[in-house]
Formats: structure tokens, C-alpha cells, sequence
């Protein structure tokens, strides 16, 4: 059975994988979640029409970006999930319509008897297997014109991106309901066959501006629970005691694991995205959260293995896990993998319980002492504020000629060596502005600082790119400039996943020209589709660290 997917950076051969998921995603999953996909279309067509209705259903409206969350690369692997996402969202669905056909006969007197799309109705018994066969069917390439499929595509991965940020706003309980509308609209719109490139195109900046707003949603959701970021110095060392080690991108998870460890003698550490945390008040405050291992989420299965305690995965990114570390290795949340041990959800307002983790924490023992070194984290928007008169005064002398954004993801192609070299080679008298795992590219190289202020400044996670945003729309009020690009801010960006998507359609709505996308451009993204992008926008490829730097340094 065939697959067809092109939505990460590491697509095979720049075009799409067919056999098997770079990811390591077989075809079983990838068909599966073009399905689940399909069927949220579906579920999200009731829910639109149950609002012109005045009906709302809260648990509906959330699963879609539950949903849409669940198929970002490196998320789910299991078939068995995918299965019970699936029924759950033609459960939902059926729900929905039945509420809305009700209200429908209430309010007009008559039976609703409009058509509707196949993705609304369609139901066969029969699981896994007849899900898989209509995911094929319905996948990425039935779209057969190549511009409108391109920008369907462009359209859902970021709603995928705006998704995820949702979501881990409403596990904190920040909620906006015109967030979880548009990315219904979104989705329904792409069952549409008689669209246009142009409507496309409006909804892909549509979806750039509610990627600034679930972001920003995000950013009050972090800060208010857990305090504004502070400068921070993290240790990379492991310390003689039982240890767990926290990936991904879920705070709350690691806040209620950080409560249940306590007075046990584990020492917790963070891993990839999750490195971040360290710079909250409100989980700093935790003694036993001793510093972070490793580095970006390509390096788990050397890392994973090596660190020696147990793991736990909140969201993306997980690699399929080796045999030799899988029995110690849990996932929560939206994260799936075959024969791991998952903690599930919370109910009734209850912590998630994390006593397997901890259990298996204690049998394995103390884990190696490792020397390590500190990095300085906590550089988002209130920091830079506190700190922004000495930064706009540094532009004015010029001992800050330029910003760099190097914001994204990182990933496991030895291209994405180019980010560490133009790092390296920037000239010193620039800073680099930073969020996401792309930053452990050069987050450990000695760049030194500019009178006090650090030339790496780490805002944070992949979502934090939002306080990038709003430091350089500071500065543009400071400088007094009418164009954000008219800021001494350069932006090279690395993307990976579709989170990176949702960030790179923000800027785009912000009116930011010129960056420049590496390793590799989407492969979702048709020459004509391209050519409209660096026509509006001056998207262009990276291409060499002497020629990029000659480029941005030049302007």
C-alpha cells in the first residue's frame, strides 16, 4: 500500500516519501491521517453550520485542532491512535450535525435538504482497513491541479501549526473560539473544487494573521501561568541521582511531573523543545529541575540512549524509539508510538498521574555524572523590553549594525551545518534573535556580547517566535519607522515542520520581505506558487554562507 506525504522539510528527494516516512511514519499511518484529515473537513462542515445557527459545541471545536495537532510530523506513529481518532471525529461529527439539523427544522420549519460534501456524511464500518483505502483516495494528491493543490497544502500546514499553539493554550485553559472557526473555515474551504488560486492565496495570509493571534494567545497563556521568562543560566551536565528527562512542548506536563517528583530524589531534566522552561518563575522555582540534556530532537535515539533514566514525550518531536531504551520511554498527550507506555489525559480537573514514569525513574537508579556547560536562555519580549533601551541605544552608536532572526526548526540533513557556519561568521557587531530548535545549531557556540547584551538571544520555543515579532515591532516604534522593513532585522529561517509553516505565513501577514528559507524549499510549494511568493514577498532559498552573508549584509 502506497503513501504520499510532502509536508516536512525531509520529503524524499525534495518531492514527497512514498514508501515510508523519513520519519519513520509507515504508509498505514500516513493514509490514515489523510483520513482523519478528511474527516475532520467533515466534522468541521457541521460545525460551521451549527454556528450560523447559534449552536456550539465546545468539545467539537476543540478536537479539530486536536485532530489537525495529531498529524504533524514526528506526533503519531500508531495505527491503533489514528484509528480511535478517527471514530472519534465521526462521532463528533455525527453529534454535531444532529444539533444542527434540530436547530435547522426549529428555526425554518422544514427539513435541512442542502448537499453536501462526501467528507460530511461518508461512514463504512470496518476500522482501520476501509479508513486507510478512503485516506488514499482522499490524500494530498487528489487535488489534480498542481497551483490549487500546492495552496491547499500551504493552507493546511499551517493551520496544523496554528493548531498546535491553540491547543497548548487551551490546556491552560486560555481559550478564543475565532481561533478554532477559522481553522474549520480553513479546512472546509479545501473541499471546495471550484476555488481559486486567488481565495487560496487570501486564506493562506488569513491564516498568517490567526497564526499571530494563537501565538499571542500562547505567549498570555505561558506568561500568565507561569510568569514572564527571566534571564537564565541552564547547566548541560547530569548530576549522580535517578533521573527523567522531559521532551517536547507541553509545560503543564512538566509542571504537574515537577509536583509529583518532588521529596523523591529524582532529578528532572528537559530535552530539545522543552529547554525553555528553565526560564518561568513559577517551574524554576523547582530545585529538582537540574538543567537540560542534549540537544535538538533529531539526536534522541544517541541521547535517549545514553542519558540512562527515564523519558517522557509531551508532544512532537519523537524519532521511533530503538529497542534498546523503548522500555523506558512514555508518551502523553497527543503523542502516539506502539507498545509505549502512554500516560493518559486528565479528567475531572485531576493531574495527569506520572507514577509510571517515576516508578520506572527509581528502578533504573542513578543515572552517569556528566560535565556540562551553561547556556543563557530567556530572552522573550519582556526581557528585551527591560533591556531595550540599551539595545536601541546600541543601533543608534552602531555597535549594532544588524538583528539576525534565526528562528525554526532544526533537523538531521548535514546541510543544516549552513546554520552553524553563518552563525559563526556573522560579524560582530550583530545579534542573533532566536526561538525553536534550529538554535542548537550554534546556542553552544562562544559568540560573546556587545556591552552586556548577549549575541545569541534565545526567546524561547518554536511558538515563541511571537516574541520575536513583538521585539522588532518595538523597535520600529522606538526607531519611528512606518515599515517593519525598514528595521535593521534580517530574517533566516530554518524550517522543518509545520509549526515553522504557521510562523513563516505570521511574518508574511506582518508584511515581512526578504527572508530567506533553508535547508531546502517546501515541496509543497509549486513554481507558480513560489514565483507568486518571491514576487509579493522576496522569499528566497539559502545558498551559500559567503554569498547569504554578502546578500543580507549588503542591504
Amino acid at each position: 500500500m502506497g503513501m504520499f506525504c510532502y509536508q516536512c522539510e525531509e520529503a524524499a528527494r525534495g518531492v514527497g516519501c512514498t514508501a515510508i516516512g523519513v520519519c519513520g511514519k509507515t504508509p498505514e499511518v500516513a493514509n490514515l491521517q489523510d483520513m482523519l484529515i478528511w474527516v475532520t473537513k467533515g466534522l468541521s462542515f457541521w460545525t460551521l453550520k451549527a454556528k450560523e445557527y447559534g449552536v456550539k459545541d465546545d468539545e467539537a471545536n476543540l478536537y479539530v485542532a486536536e485532530a489537525l495537532f495529531s498529524t504533524i510530523t514526528n506526533v503519531n506513529f500508531s495505527v491503533e491512535r489514528m484509528v480511535s481518532f478517527i471514530d472519534k471525529a465521526i462521532e463528533l461529527r455525527e453529534k454535531v450535525k444532529h444539533l444542527f439539523l434540530d436547530a435547522y427544522v426549529a428555526k425554518e420549519g422544514k427539513p435541512f435538504d442542502e448537499k453536501v460534501p462526501e467528507a460530511a456524511e461518508w461512514y463504512k464500518p470496518g476500522g482501520a482497513e476501509i479508513y486507510e483505502l478512503k485516506g488514499m483516495e482522499v490524500g494530498v494528491m487528489s487535488d489534480e491541479n498542481e497551483d490549487i493543490r500546492s495552496l491547499k497544502q500551504l493552507l493546511i500546514y499551517g493551520l496544523k501549526g496554528i493548531a498546535a499553539y491553540a491547543d497548548h493554550a487551551y490546556v491552560l485553559k486560555y481559550a478564543n473560539d475565532e481561533i478554532l472557526y477559522f481553522l474549520q473555515k480553513g479546512l472546509v474551504e479545501t473541499l471546495r473544487e471550484d476555488i481559486t488560486v486567488d481565495e487560496l492565496i487570501n486564506l493562506v495570509l488569513e491564516a498568517g494573521k490567526y497564526a499571530v493571534e494563537a501565538m499571542a494567545l500562547l505567549d498570555k497563556a505561558n506568561t500568565s501561568t507561569y510568569g514572564n521568562p527571566e534571564i537564565t543560566e541552564v547547566y548541560t551536565g547530569t548530576y549522580n541521582a535517578p533521573g527523567i528527562l522531559v521532551s517536547g512542548h507541553d509545560l503543564l506536563d512538566l509542571e504537574e511531573l515537577l509536583k509529583q517528583t518532588e521529596g523523591t530524589g529524582i532529578k528532572v531534566y528537559t530535552h530539545g523543545e522543552m529547554l525553555p522552561a528553565h526560564a518561568y518563575p513559577e517551574l524554576k522555582k523547582y530545585k529538582h529541575l537540574a538543567g537540560n540534556f542534549g540537544g535538538s530532537w533529531w539526536r534522541q535515539d544517541k541521547e535517549f540512549e545514553e542519558f540512562g533514566g527515564a523519558i517522557l514525550m509531551t508532544t512532537n518531536c519523537l524519532v521511533p524509539p530503538k529497542e534498546s531504551y523503548k522500555d523506558r520511554v512514555f508518551t502523553t498527550g497527543l503523542v502516539g508510538f506502539d507498545k509505549l507506555t502512554h500516560i493518559p489525559n486528565r479528567t475531572d480537573g485531576k493531574p495527569k498521574d506520572f507514577s509510571p514514569v517515576i516508578k520506572k525513574a527509581l528502578e533504573l537508579g542513578p543515572i552517569p555524572e556528566r560535565e556540562g556547560k551553561k547556556l543563557v536562555i530567556g530572552f522573550a519580549h519582556e526581557q528585551v523590553a527591560q533591556v531595550s533601551d540599551k539595545v536601541i541605544e546600541a543601533v543608534k552608536t552602531g555597535a549594532i549594525k544588524k538583528f539576525f532572526v534565526m528562528a525554526g526548526c532544526d533537523g538531521r540533513h548535514k546541510e543544516r551545518e549552513y546554520y552553524t557556519e553563518f552563525a559563526s561568521k556573522l560579524p560582530k557587531d550583530t545579534v542573533i534573535l532566536t526561538a525553536g530548535c534550529a538554535k542548537y545549531r550554534y546556542n553552544t557556540l562562544d559568540l560573546g556580547d556587545i556591552g552586556g547584551i548577549p549575541r545569541v538571544l534565545d526567546a524561547g520555543q518554536c511558538n515563541d517566535s511571537y516574541s520575536l515579532v513583538v521585539t522588532a515591532l518595538k523597535l520600529k516604534e522606538a526607531f519611528g519607522l512606518e515599515d517593519i522593513n525598514e528595521l535593521p532585522i534580517e530574517y533566516n529561517i530554518a524550517w522543518y515542520e509545520q509549526k515553522a509553516v504557521a510562523v513563516l505565513l505570521a511574518l508574511l501577514y506582518l508584511g515581512v520581505k526578504g527572508i530567506k528559507l533553508g535547508p531546502k524549499l517546501p515541496a509543497f510549494v509549486s513554481p507558480n506558487v513560489l514565483k507568486v511568493l518571491v514576487d509579493n514577498f522576496g522569499i528566497n532559498p539559502i545558498t551559500t554562507v559567503k554569498e547569504d552573508l554578502e546578500f543580507f549584509l549588503n542591504k
